[in-house]
């Protein structure tokens, strides 16, 4: 039983921290809706996804009345379409991709992540089909959203996945250029992706998943934060337990709302993905969580040891209040969609080298950052390598969703509404990586991969 304590709590931290649900993501299996004629799959993945998600944009608002708590998003996430589009005679993906747009519209939730392909060790020709696609697709549709996974501990890094997608981000955003690249803020390229994650756009149904679930992703900066501030002057004992006893309300909160949205809707609960994933609103930063712990500005030497302290509070918090959290959950830096990361930036506190170092002990990677529209396919390729290795050398998902926005230099602005932000253009290294990243092939698995 909660008690009138709790209670009290959990109404303030909804009311003046910016506590929510951020999303409640349905994933849906769609490898029955293989079948060799295009036009009859794309049928099939329509019908399945209007049919199993018809109510739930409505059950979320129902969920969200009954108890008080703000569920911000309703989402879907498919199998990776790579494994469903090549059973097919297309010659193109993008029917699947307008299909998919379609019934995410007809549904009303805002994305719908699935337009993945999974080439950590190499491709077959449906992986190369939907990577030609991509930028295509982003261009021509409004809420899909694209993740390629390119790395894991397991298989190393294949390089050439990796220069090709250099060039496929830099593709999409000239086809968004009209909207300052903004097909790329819907395409994450992964390394250990994992196959429960709530959270855009790198969203997919994983195959060892069941045939419907619901995941939810929680977030409380502005919870975080506050509790942060009650303890200052604390040692880091007492900081770090702090923490983690806040994330293990938040995670209890995430787990309600999944399973009363599970059961409403006909299907199992899967995880809950208690993630610290700030948005542009003031109260909201996980930058503001760094600095109320005593850091000036968020970038400064030790931000990376406040991360870190950060990152593993709400993961043992987390793994406390629920047998079953997943997907990514710990602390989300996404340049634009935190108003304390832009102001670092703008400070000169915070470098792309700066957060490259923070994704080494965060959950994600360099996110929603804004670079200079020359900027190379080559440079991008580079600095997706980069974190490719960040992460399997170290057993972690990392990630990159970079934006070259067109005709855009160091020191511009770019803006991308509520829910994306506004993230200024950050400078990246202006020294070649050609040469590296044409070579081609895969970087060998590291030693620690034999675990067997």
């Amino acid at each position: 039983m909660l008690s009138m304590q709790e209670i009290l709590e959990t109404i303030k931290m909804i009311q003046e921290e910016n506590l929510d649900i951020r999303t409640i993501t349905m994933g849906i299996s769609i490898r029955d809706c293989c079948h060799p004629d295009p036009e009859v799959a794309c049928r099939n993945i329509y019908d399945k996804i209007t049919r199993l998600a018809g109510g739930l944009v409505e059950g979320g608002e129902d969920i969200a009345r009954e108890y008080g708590i703000p569920i911000v998003n309703k989402r879907i996430s498919v199998t990776p379409l790579a494994l469903i589009a090549e059973a097919s005679q297309a010659d193109s993906y993008l029917p699947f991709a307008r299909a998919l747009d379609m019934a995410a519209r007809e549904v009303g939730v805002n994305y719908i992540g699935g337009f993945s392909a999974l080439v950590h060790k190499g491709f077959t020709r449906g992986d190369q089909k939907l990577i030609q696609a991509i930028p295509r697709a982003l261009a021509s549709t409004e809420r899909v959203c694209s993740s390629v996974n390119v790395a894991t501990t397991r298989a190393g890094i294949n390089m050439d996945a990796v220069c090709q997608m250099g060039q496929v981000i830099k593709e999409t955003a000239r086809l968004t250029a009209d909207q300052e690249g903004l097909g790329c803020t819907k395409l994450v390229v992964f390394a250990n992706v994992p196959e429960d994650n709530p959270f855009m756009a790198g969203a997919f149904h994983g195959i060892g998943e069941p045939e419907c679930v619901i995941n939810v992703g929680v977030s409380g900066p502005g919870v975080v934060k506050s509790a942060v501030k009650r303890v200052e002057g604390e040692d880091f004992g007492t900081l770090a337990e702090t923490i983690k006893k806040t994330a293990f309300k938040i995670t209890r909160m995430g787990e309600l709302v999944g399973r009363r949205a599970a059961s409403r809707l006909g299907a199992p609960f899967g995880i809950v993905d208690i993630s610290l994933a700030p948005t542009p609103a003031v109260g909201d930063s996980v930058a503001d969580i760094l600095e109320a712990m005593g850091l000036e500005r968020c970038g400064t030497h030790g931000t990376t040891a406040a991360l870190a302290l950060l990152n593993d509070a709400v993961k043992k918090g987390g793994a406390m209040a629920s047998s079953y959290v997943g997907g990514l959950s710990g602390a989300f830096i996404p340049v634009s969609e935190d108003m304390g990361m832009v102001r670092a930036v703008e400070d000169g506190a915070l470098s792309m080298d700066k957060l490259e170092a923070m994704t080494c002990v965060c959950s994600v990677g360099l996110d929603m950052i804004a670079v200079p529209g020359d900027t190379s396919a080559e440079t991008i390729s580079a600095i997706i390598a980069d974190e490719a290795a960040i992460g399997v050398a170290n057993q972690k998902t990392t990630a990159v969703r970079i934006i070259p926005v067109p005709n855009k230099k160091v020191g511009d602005y770019v803006e991308y509404g509520v829910l994306l932000g506004r993230a200024p253009v950050i400078k990246v290294n202006p020294f070649s990586s050609n040469q590296f990243v044409r070579r081609g092939g895969r970087i060998p698995a590291p030693v620690q991969s034999l675990r067997n």
